[in-house]
């Protein structure tokens, strides 16, 4: 028997540029005591936690956490690339869900450097080197292109082929860019709130194939987290039971990924499993979803994610962005955060990130940037290697 799975604290801080935040631990702690104190619940009641970062030496989550107390409970550090906060509320909610636990919380955080995601172990055998091998035949790259960062090689080769393929123009790719500024105008949370246009993302001249430097994200600090608790622990502690978790999906890779598109290399096929296994579990479908927060590390894969997540059709993807169909007033409210592209993307944060402005959203707190009648709410995720995520959230 599996139990429902109720989020009864979320948290965060604001997000900076590198070197403009504090430690990673003292951003985890604030994130970590910024839940409890939403929860209404105090650290001794949480039975385990699941800690999540890219950028940093193991235990790096007792460091953190020991800032808000140090009581002996399981601390469990997860490294999954860009989904290792996704993973982290996936193990507590499996927790909870299952009779393991009855209050688990998740955290993630991250303090990165400026530039490029580089390979933190050059010298050892990249674990995405089966990926980019992979796309670069596929795309007939050369032994330069081959030496690139992985993921301005893999997302700058996803950029033109979503071009290419979908028949997308780059004025709705960096539409894209334009609506996720609007949104995070009012986000306090978010790095970049100023507006950007069409016309300024597209002065500046490719980096890599179908890549500008405004179709991606920025290399982020942040932290943020998430308690979940069986609906037993919520009653018995007079916790309110207002968001639940409804669905969710998570998977990695299949040998067909590696053969066929590339697109299906970079995130597509992942996250079209995890949205399906998500929408069956929930018994909804997309048209159901009221607001979403998806994985827009690139305005491309953004552009891919729309279809993968059943929103709308291969052949409308230009014409769901250009007539705003993913923001306010259309039929989704996609990233009302501002996603990414303008909140940020610490890695070991971002999916936490993510469910906390939904869990906001659901609970009508979010101001300005509120979806009116929100009701289900969608949280997408992925980490190049690869893991794919899918949660989908209920107001009741």
């Amino acid at each position: 028997m599996t139990r429902r799975v109720v989020v009864c604290g979320v948290g965060m801080v604001p997000f900076k540029k590198p070197g403009q935040s504090d430690s990673y631990d003292v951003m985890g702690a604030g994130a970590a005591m910024a839940a409890l104190a939403d929860s209404t619940l105090e650290y001794k009641d949480i039975d385990q936690a699941f800690a999540s970062y890219v950028y940093g030496d193991s235990c790096a989550g007792q460091a953190a956490l020991y800032r808000v107390g140090i009581t002996g409970i399981p601390i469990t550090n997860v490294n999954n690339n860009c989904a290792s906060g996704s993973t982290a509320f996936a193990l507590a909610a499996q927790a909870v869900e299952y009779g393991v636990s009855e209050c688990v919380m998740a955290l993630g955080f991250e303090q990165m450097p400026k530039g490029a995601i580089e390979m933190a172990f050059p010298h050892m055998t990249s674990p995405l080197q089966r990926h980019t091998d992979a796309l670069a035949d596929l795309v007939g790259a050369s032994e330069e292109e081959r030496k690139l960062p992985p993921a301005v090689m893999m997302f700058g080769c996803q950029a033109e082929i979503v071009m290419d393929e979908y028949s997308i123009s780059e004025q709705a790719m960096a539409q894209i860019a334009v609506k996720s500024r609007n949104h995070a105008e009012h986000n306090p949370y978010a790095i970049y709130r100023d507006p950007l246009t069409v016309e300024q993302i597209l002065e500046q001249p490719p980096l890599y194939r179908g890549l500008r430097k405004l179709f991606a994200c920025p290399p982020s600090c942040g932290a943020a987290s998430v308690i979940v608790c069986s609906e037993e622990f919520a009653k018995k502690h007079n916790l309110d039971i207002k968001v639940v978790l409804k669905g969710s999906g998570w998977c990695s890779d299949k040998a067909e990924y590696f053969e066929s598109n590339p697109l299906d290399i970079t995130f597509r096929a992942l996250s079209k499993e995890a949205a399906n296994q998500a929408y069956n579990k929930a018994g909804v479908s997309p048209d159901d979803i009221d607001v979403i927060e998806l994985h827009d590390c690139f305005t491309s894969n953004e552009i891919i994610t729309y279809s993968a997540l059943g929103l709308c059709s291969d052949s409308d993807i230009e014409k769901f962005i250009m007539e705003g169909d993913n923001t306010y007033g259309g039929k989704f409210v996609v990233c009302p955060s501002g996603g990414l592209l303008a909140k940020g993307h610490p890695l070991g944060a971002t999916g936490l990130s993510q469910i906390t402005e939904l869990v906001q959203q659901l609970r009508g707190q979010s101001g300005v940037r509120q979806v009116d009648g929100a009701r289900l709410a969608l949280q997408h995720n992925g980490g190049l290697g690869s893991a794919g995520f899918v949660n989908i959230f209920e107001r009741v």
